[in-house]
């Protein structure tokens, strides 16, 4: 695959020294899942495990799901020696709505549960096609809403408590943050939304121009919105609450940072919903990465623009949660 010309020179070199695995996503039917999972894993568990320093504990809690369906697991990042109240992150992961789980976002959020000094949960949501939505964003919401009411028993102080999410979960966390102000609570602080996934109409320059894109491209983003939606994707009546970028009213949304690669499918989609944003009254803060593509700074985190992105993000949370 011949690179983008606007490809960022160390991450050009970060890809050519460790070339990604060459698996089409746009290829896959549902049925092939199982067995991408069963690898993904099997590569996770060859991992030496996680042991979190001294500095933080981290436990697992199954807690309530949505009405009538199954129960949500969590898992929960706390510094230690900490005796008042801090603030709480909420965290979604990604994976094209296919994929993904709490295990793989440990290094990250035990680093932003030290360097930000708040309590981290992350929530393990059913995924798709197997559960379509509503599904994930009701698990998400599940989890959000028993995190606030025991915000007490983990330590949290509630008046600061932020969600955040990246790629598929950055748009589940768009999303949970319209179910919050729709629903009237839990009330939130800020949300953080890393290159999110926001958009199933797939209609932007942007969507149309990365048909050969590093990591995701537009049929992987088809195949994901698909699983999620099924024969509904693109079509009329989307809800918001799966879509955010359906949503035509933003108003009454926490403070937002967004961020996104200028080489991926879901560029156009996060300019337009941060300007929407910000026309509607929501401060927001916009970063448009040059040269940078989908999960740039987890494939080559040692770059200079992934550790500039890495940090920007510390510094929005610390600036928007340590008051």
């Amino acid at each position: 695959m011949a690179f983008h010309p606007n490809l960022d020179a160390e991450l050009a070199v970060a890809l050519a020294e460790a070339p990604l695995p060459a698996i089409d996503i746009g290829d896959l039917r549902p049925e092939d899942l199982p067995g991408i999972r069963a690898e993904l894993a099997a590569a996770q568990a060859a991992m030496p495990p996680f042991v979190p320093d001294g500095r933080l504990t981290i436990e697992d809690r199954v807690v309530p799901g949505p009405d009538g369906e199954p129960d949500v697991r969590l898992r929960i990042y706390r510094p230690t020696g900490r005796r008042e109240a801090i603030p709480g992150l909420y965290w979604i992961h990604g994976g094209g709505m296919i994929i993904g789980s709490v295990e793989t976002e440990d290094p990250m959020l035990a680093k932003w549960a030290v360097k930000v000094g708040c309590v981290v949960v992350s929530v393990e949501y059913r995924l798709a096609p197997e559960h379509p939505h509503p599904a994930p964003v009701e698990d998400c919401h599940a989890g959000l809403v028993w995190t606030a009411k025991n915000a007490a028993d983990l330590g949290i102080d509630p008046d600061r408590l932020a969600v955040a999410g990246a790629s598929a979960g950055g748009g589940l966390a768009a999303a949970t943050a319209l179910l919050a102000r729709d629903r009237g609570g839990p009330p939130l602080a800020f949300q953080l939304l890393i290159c999110p996934m926001l958009d199933d109409r797939n209609t932007t320059p942007s969507s149309h121009e990365f048909t050969d894109a590093i990591v995701w491209n537009r049929a992987a983003n088809l195949f994901g919105w698909t699983a999620l939606l099924g024969d509904a994707a693109g079509t009329d009546g989307v809800s918001p609450y799966a879509a955010p970028a359906r949503a035509t009213d933003l108003s009454g949304l926490p403070p937002a940072y967004i961020d996104v690669g200028e080489l991926e499918v879901f560029r156009d989609e996060c300019v337009d919903y941060a300007q929407r944003l910000a026309w509607a009254g929501v401060s927001t803060e916009f970063h448009l990465y040059p040269g940078a593509f989908h999960g740039f700074d987890v494939m080559a985190p040692g770059a200079g623009i992934s550790r500039r992105a890495a940090a920007e993000r510390v510094v929005a949370l610390r600036r928007a949660l340590l008051r």
